[in-house]
């Protein structure tokens, strides 16, 4: 059964931000990619990784 558009009961993601329409992506090394997927909620917790990655950058004032 497809859903009705306009459909006010589908699911809904809760983030604490929007997301960009841009994707961030690098190279991992080999096996990364899978070890990651069993990270329970890895992409939010390496979203707050990336912010604070961000945040220990020096002030260029």
């Amino acid at each position: 059964m497809p859903f009705q558009k306009n459909n006010q009961l589908g699911a809904r993601k809760r983030l604490k931000r929007p997301l960009d329409k841009e994707v961030i992506a690098f190279r991992g090394y080999e096996g990364q990619k899978e070890k990651l997927k069993t990270v329970p909620d890895w992409q939010e917790r390496l979203r707050e990784f990336v912010d604070q990655l961000i945040s220990e950058l020096p002030k260029n004032d």
